[in-house]
C-alpha cells in the first residue's frame, strides 16, 4: 500500500512545543503536511506562558522544507481559539486535521484537592478540546473532509491514584468524541482518541528514567499520524506506548430482565452474576443500541 501523505492538508496541533504534540506536528510536516503550531508555552501545572516553544518546532519544520507556523493562544481562551483557525485560514485558506494534545497535571489526591485544581484541569483539557473542534467544526464540514484527534488516558478508563480532577477531564473527551463521531458522519469528518503512555514533562516524575527512556513520544505518534490519515476509522481510543498499539473499547454484559413487577434490590443482588456475565457482551456504536437491547429483552427477546 502507498505511505500514508498529507499533501495539501493542513493541520493544527495544540501543546504542540514539546513533547507529544512536538512529535505530532513533525511528523504530519515531514509528510506534506502545512502545520500551525500550537503552543501557550507554560509550564506543566498551567502557569506561565510563551510562544518561544512553538516557534522552534516550527523552526525544525522549516529547516527540513515544511511548511508551518507558530501560534501561542491558550486553548482555554475564547478569542485566542478564534485567532489560531483564523490564522491558519488566513495562511492556507483550509483546515483538514486538528490534534488536540494540549494539557496539564494537577496530580493530588481529593483530601488535598482544592477545587481551583479540579477547576483548571477540566478547562484545559475538556474545554481546550471543545473549543478548538467547535472552531473548526463548521469548516471541516462545509469542505467535507476533517480529522480530529483527541487525547484521552488510562487515568480515565481505569483510574489513577491522584488524578480525579485529570481522570474526570480525560473520560470527558471520549463522551465529546462519542457524540460527535455521529454528527460528524455524513460530512467524512471523523474524530477518535489516542490513549498515550510516554515520556514527557507531564509524566517525567512519575517513573524511573529506564523505563521513561523506552517510552519516546516517537513511539506513540505513528498511531496517531494514521488516525489523521484518509482510511482513519472513527470513534476509535487507540492506546499506545513504547511501541505497542491497542484498541479500548467499553463493553455491555448481555444482562438480565428482571421485570417491571414488585422489582427490588434484591432481586438486583441475587442475579448478579447474570447481569455481569460476559458472554455475549458488546461495544455499542451509539447509545441508542443499548436502549434497543433493553426493548428486546423486555419483550422476551
Amino acid at each position: 500500500m502507498a505511505d500514508i501523505r498529507f499533501d495539501g492538508k493542513v493541520a493544527i496541533v495544540t501543546g504542540a512545543g514539546g513533547g507529544l504534540g512536538r512529535q505530532h506536528a513533525l511528523e504530519l510536516a515531514r509528510r506534506g503536511a502545512k502545520v500551525l503550531v500550537n503552543d501557550l508555552g507554560g509550564s506543566v501545572d498551567g502557569s506561565g506562558g510563551s510562544s518561544e516553544a512553538a516557534q522552534k518546532v516550527v523552526e525544525e519544520i522549516k529547516a527540513f522544507g515544511g511548511e508551518a507556523i507558530a501560534n501561542g493562544s491558550s486553548v482555554t481562551d475564547d478569542a485566542g481559539v478564534a485567532n489560531m483557525v483564523k490564522q491558519a485560514m488566513d495562511t492556507w485558506g483550509r483546515i483538514d486535521i486538528l490534534i488536540a494534545n494540549a494539557g496539564i497535571l494537577r496530580d493530588k489526591t481529593l483530601s488535598k484537592m482544592e477545587l481551583a485544581d479540579f477547576e483548571l484541569v477540566l478547562q484545559v483539557h475538556v474545554f481546550g478540546t471543545f473549543k478548538p473542534i467547535k472552531a473548526v467544526w463548521d469548516i471541516m464540514k462545509a469542505q467535507n473532509y476533517g480529522r480530529i484527534v483527541v487525547t484521552t488516558s488510562s487515568s480515565g478508563m481505569y483510574g489513577n491514584f491522584g488524578q480525579s480532577n485529570y481522570g474526570a477531564a480525560k473520560m470527558a473527551v471520549l463522551g465529546l468524541m462519542n457524540t460527535l463521531k455521529l454528527e460528524g458522519a455524513k460530512n467524512d469528518v471523523k474524530i477518535n482518541a489516542i490513549s498515550p503512555v510516554a515520556a514527557t514533562r507531564m509524566t517525567e516524575g512519575l517513573m524511573p528514567p529506564e523505563v521513561l527512556a523506552k517510552l519516546a513520544p516517537e513511539y506513540v505518534t505513528p498511531g496517531v499520524v494514521y488516525l489523521c490519515s484518509d482510511e482513519a476509522p472513527t470513534g476509535a481510543i487507540l492506546t499506545a506506548g513504547a511501541g505497542a498499539f491497542a484498541l479500548s473499547r467499553i463493553y455491555e454484559t448481555e444482562g438480565v430482565y428482571l421485570g417491571e413487577g414488585g422489582l427490588s434490590a434484591e432481586e438486583v443482588r441475587d442475579s448478579w452474576d447474570q447481569i455481569t456475565d460476559e458472554a455475549g457482551q458488546k461495544a455499542y456504536f451509539n447509545g441508542g443500541e443499548q436502549g434497543q437491547k433493553f426493548f428486546r429483552k423486555m419483550a422476551g427477546g
